[in-house]
């Protein structure tokens, strides 16, 4: 059974390389010019930015911190509807472009919170990106480099399947590992989202602590 599995794995992977080393790229470009914006920012706009931001460092600095049930349940509820609309993307032939959309926005959101960060606060700034951003991102960034390239490789078989009459392989047997790969993904958001909800406001409270005491 397991020997059956990494089998199909590493198939998945061997087949899907050049989609995957796309897709990262993709997210990593999105990142990239997240952290740009940050710079074409006014100053005003930064301002008023960080007065928002000075007002929720505030809250936390005092313990006001959302239920972490509820923020579990809206933080797993965001990311699921976000791979949610990928894996349906990819059952559809006019959806790959937006998956590759999505996943470049990903890509900005991250950039730009982390470029942010880091030029109002310096060196703050980065402890807090790495204790508020990076730890669920990296569960989370993986997760949706793999959907989106499932969703990928099953648009591309179905566009090959409607247009290219030669091939004649089913497309239910594609569709099951499909489908499995979104359970597995959700399995990943709740992870992440457990730690956003549970870990990452106490790690927060401590380094906002540091820097206004």
């Amino acid at each position: 059974m397991n020997r059956t599995l990494k089998s199909v794995v590493m198939n998945h992977f061997r087949e899907n390389s050049s989609i995957y080393l796309f897709t990262t790229v993709l997210l990593l470009i999105g990142v990239i010019f997240g952290a740009i914006i940050v710079n074409s920012l006014s100053y005003s706009q930064k301002e008023d930015l960080y007065y928002y931001l000075s007002r929720f460092f505030g809250q936390v600095s005092h313990g006001e911190f959302a239920n972490a049930s509820l923020m579990f349940k809206q933080s797993f509820i965001h990311y699921a509807k976000y791979v949610g609309l990928m894996w349906i993307l990819g059952l559809s032939i006019i959806g790959l472009p937006i998956i590759l959309i999505l996943l470049f926005l990903k890509g900005i959101v991250v950039g730009f919170t982390v470029g942010f960060l880091v030029n109002q606060m310096g060196w703050y700034g980065f402890l807090l990106s790495f204790v508020s951003v990076m730890p669920q991102n990296l569960i989370l960034v993986p997760g949706f480099i793999f959907i989106a390239t499932a969703a990928i490789s099953f648009s591309i078989r179905m566009i090959r399947k409607q247009f290219v009459k030669k091939v004649n392989e089913p497309i239910f047997p594609y569709f099951v590992r499909y489908s499995f790969v979104m359970a597995g993904i959700l399995l990943i958001i709740s992870v992440a989202s457990s730690f956003e909800a549970y870990v990452s406001p106490i790690l927060m409270k401590n380094v906002i602590d540091v820097i206004y005491n």
